[in-house]
């Protein structure tokens, strides 16, 4: 069974990217984090992320022609 969300410090490791970071992308609307109810921690969907690294991918493609 596949994890439901992700903490922040996964995606952090999936994008090559320190968690702070991912709190800046946040805060500027670039990737949005879901807060967890219980503790209110940053967690992330998988579904997501992959269309996040979709999307860095097209537009690397589109940049490098």
């Amino acid at each position: 069974m596949a994890k439901q969300y992700l903490t922040i410090k996964e995606v952090a490791k999936i994008l090559g990217v320190t968690p702070l970071t991912l709190r800046n992308w946040d805060g500027a609307g670039k990737l949005i984090a879901y807060r967890n109810p219980i503790n209110n921690y940053r967690v992330y969907k998988p579904e997501e992320i992959d269309l996040f690294l979709r999307k860095i991918e097209s537009n690397r493609r589109f940049i490098l022609g």
